[in-house]
Order: structure tokens, then sequence, then C-alpha cells
């Protein structure tokens, strides 16, 4: 009776038919590195309803804070900005080229629709790559291959006037038009879920406290950060303003089971069978221990993986901030990120956002985290 009474518990959805609708609106608005805003605000109105208080930094970052007045400060923490593209050159022909604003893949480009925000509003346009039979013409020349130098966009306009005349300005910057939608066997799909799902999953452990009335014997800062995609950057700043003793970081990493990743360099993770943790010289082993524990005592499933010298993530920013900060990277299993059909398991968003609810709850001021 009782393993049945488990069962039936971890079958019960934790996302809300309003958590879904919040997430879908989220990935679908463009919160590209430096212009975070639009996503920010939404995720804020969102948040605002479970946390004590909230704040900003000068460059966007995002906060909401549950008991503000506690000393001991715990941080959970996700990264909300997107890769996407700067309007580097307009020709007079009216066609657009582009500069990298963050690590966006270049050979998923040529014939996808574009949204290019510039002074006016968003504009809609498309990478423009020759046709089949114009590149196979001649059998003797090599096929083209996408680079950003030859990739431009086509607005419809057909003058640099015109294109000016759109609002589009050098400097503008431009996200791809894909958004959320929903595929078989529980599969998500869309843009940028690298990582605006960690700052979702982040908002439903706040929900999930307020709704279940647990209180925390610490501060509980829930941080979505912006520039992650070049460095780091808002992780780095708010991480000195807060200065925390504990850090919980989500974000995504790879599903290495697709085609043409090689499991001996990535590690075997798969999306479904639950979130993964990282060993890696920033993350804390006693920290990763406990995590561990409560995963086994909660029978969340989790899959391990190694990072090496950096985790690449915001981990690295919270560890080695102000004297250190004892930090975890708890991540979720993401196939082909950086395309505009990241995909990931309904099943992994609810065992992470889970494993992050318990955490907390074992967390205390007196939890020995110290080595020696």
């Amino acid at each position: 009776m009782a393993k049945a009474k488990k069962a039936a518990g971890r079958n019960r959805s934790l996302i809300k038919e309003s958590s879904l609708g919040f997430l879908r609106n989220y990935i679908n608005t463009p919160s590209p590195v430096g212009f975070e805003s639009g996503g920010q605000k939404l995720w804020l109105e969102y948040l605002k309803p479970y946390v004590d208080t909230y704040f900003t930094d000068p460059y966007g970052t995002a906060v909401g804070v549950v008991n503000p007045d506690a000393p001991f400060k715990v941080v959970i923490e996700a990264h909300a900005d997107e890769i996407s593209w700067f309007v580097n050159y307009i020709n007079e022909q009216g066609l657009i080229y582009l500069k990298r604003n963050g690590g966006v893949d270049h050979q998923v480009a040529p014939a996808k629709r574009v949204w290019v925000h510039g002074k006016k509003g968003p504009v809609k346009a498309v990478f423009g790559w020759p046709a089949i039979h114009t590149r196979l013409s001649n059998p003797e020349a090599k096929e083209p291959t996408p680079k950003v130098d030859n990739l431009c966009l086509d607005c419809g306009a057909r003058s640099k006037k015109e294109v000016e005349a759109l609002g589009i300005h050098i400097g503008s910057v431009v996200t791809y038009e894909e958004g959320f939608d929903e595929l078989g066997y529980d599969h998500y799909i869309g843009r940028a879920f690298d990582n605006r799902i960690g700052g979702f999953m982040i908002a439903e452990v706040a929900r999930l406290l307020k709704e279940n009335g647990r209180k925390l014997p610490f501060g509980l800062y829930m941080v979505n950060a912006v520039q992650e995609e070049i460095g780091l950057r808002g992780a780095e700043m708010i991480a000195r303003r807060i200065k925390p003793d504990i850090a919980i970081i989500t974000d995504v990493t790879h599903d290495t089971s697709t085609p043409m990743i090689n499991k001996a360099i990535e590690g075997d993770i798969q999306c479904g069978k639950g979130p993964s943790l990282a060993y890696a010289p920033a993350i804390h082993n006693k920290l990763l221990a406990l995590v561990q524990d409560v995963a086994e005592k909660k029978d969340i499933p989790v899959q391990l993986r190694t990072l090496s010298r950096s985790t690449g993530t915001d981990t690295d920013s919270f560890a080695y901030a102000n004297d250190g900060c004892p930090s975890v990277l708890i991540s979720i299993p993401l196939r082909y990120m950086h395309t505009t059909v990241e995909m990931l398991h309904k099943k992994d968003i609810e065992e992470t956002i889970r494993l992050m609810y318990e955490t907390l709850l074992v967390l205390t001021p007196k939890t020995n985290l110290r080595y020696l």
C-alpha cells in the first residue's frame, strides 16, 4: 500500500496548467543576450506571489527573495539570456549581414525566419540561401557551406534606405521566430530552453514552497541571471552582491543519445531519465553528496557526468565568488542545444524541480559543508 501511494504521488504532475501557460509564454518571449528585459519582466510577474520581495541589478538580473532578513543565504539560480545575432552591416541592396551575440550556430541558420528588433519594433526577415538548382549548376564547384560572412537576412527591402526606414540599425538584435511546441511522449521543443527552462524551474520551486506552506531557516534567493552565454557575466555580478553561503545552479546539459555525439567524451545522458549531477572542481563534493542523498531518499532518478576544468555554467561564477561559495549543478538533459528545436522531457522538468525543492528542505545554516 505504501509503495502504491508513493507511485501515485510521483505520477501526479507538479506542473499545473497555469504554470505550463507561463512556460509557453516565457519561451516565446525574446530575451537575447544584453536585451533580456522582456523575459525578465514576465518572469518577475509570475514569481511575485511566491516571494517576500524582489530586486534587479543594473544589467537586468532579477532576484526574488524569501526571508530577506535571514543572515544565512541560499541561492537557486538559472540564466535568462538566449543566443542571438547583431545586425553588423547593411549593403546598398538592402541585405543585412550579422555578427554573433553568444554561441549561436551558423549552420542551422539558412532558411530560418527571424525577428529583427529595431527602433520601431520587431521586423520579420529570413535567412536567405541559394536554391539547390543554382548551387549544383556547376558540378565541379564545391558545395557552399553556411558561414557568418556568407549568411544574410532579407527583410523585403531592396535598398539600405528601405531597411533603415523599418527601424533596423547597426546593433539591432535578431532572434529566431520558432517558439514553444509539444511533441509525442511528453516532449517539449522550442528555442531558448537553454536556459529559460531553468528560470521556469526555480520559479516553480518558489511556488511549491509557498503553496505547501514550507518555512525555510534561511534566506532563499531565486536568481535569474543575464549574460551567461557570453561568459557568465550576470552571475559574476550578482554573486558578489548577494554573497550567498550556498548556491544551487540549474542549467541544461547534452542528451548524448542522439547521432554524432561521442559518449566517451560527453558521457551517457538521456532525456526522460532524470536530472544530471556533475562532478567538477567547482562542484562542492559535500554539497553534491547531500543532493545525491536527497535523490536516493526521495526516489528521484539522477544521471552523472564529469565536466573537468570548468562547468561552462554559472556554477563557476558562484563557486569562486567572494571567499568561495559551496555550489552544486543540477542539469536537465536537452537535445539539439543552441538550435531552434531544443527538446526536453516533461518528466525531467518535474524531477529537477522536485530535487531542488527537496534539497532546500534538508538544508539549514548548520549543514556542515567544511572539508577540513
